[in-house]
């Protein structure tokens, strides 16, 4: 699309769309929101900027390397949380098993660790979604 008024409009709104899904990111433990959700709000900001200018514009800053890094990033950042608690003797995702901090404190750090790999798994997987509906294939 080759129009000013959508570009000028997305480059205002794609910085506020990726902040304001840190914020649905940070206070979904405690509110409505949470990882997926904020997974989903990141990929629609990259969405909406592909909309914008161009597929291929889009892929130089998210590169499907990229995306492969974040996928296999959230999976490990989940699965080291859950992981973290069996070398302390409990069980796979009992934070409060864990030694080195206030057993309350822990399960709030692990579930905000939890949302964390959620939310970048979810935004590297819909935008590999996206990128692969986009994307002519050759008969």
């Amino acid at each position: 699309m080759d129009d000013i008024i959508v570009r000028t409009v997305t480059r205002l709104m794609v910085p506020l769309i990726l902040l304001w899904a840190l914020y649905v990111l940070i206070h979904g433990a405690g509110g409505p929101g949470g990882g997926f959700q904020a997974g989903c709000v990141l990929a629609a900001g990259f969405i909406l900027y592909a909309l914008s200018f161009g597929l291929e514009k889009t892929k130089s800053i998210m590169t499907i390397k990229w995306i492969s890094l974040f996928s296999s990033l959230g999976v490990l950042i989940y699965a080291g949380t859950g992981l973290l608690p069996l070398f302390f003797g409990g069980k796979y995702l009992e934070y409060g098993k864990i030694p080195l901090i206030n057993p309350i404190k822990a399960s709030e750090y692990g579930i905000e660790a939890i949302e964390i790999g959620v939310g970048i798994t979810v935004m590297a997987v819909m935008l590999s979604i996206f990128y692969d509906l986009s994307t002519e294939r050759e008969d």
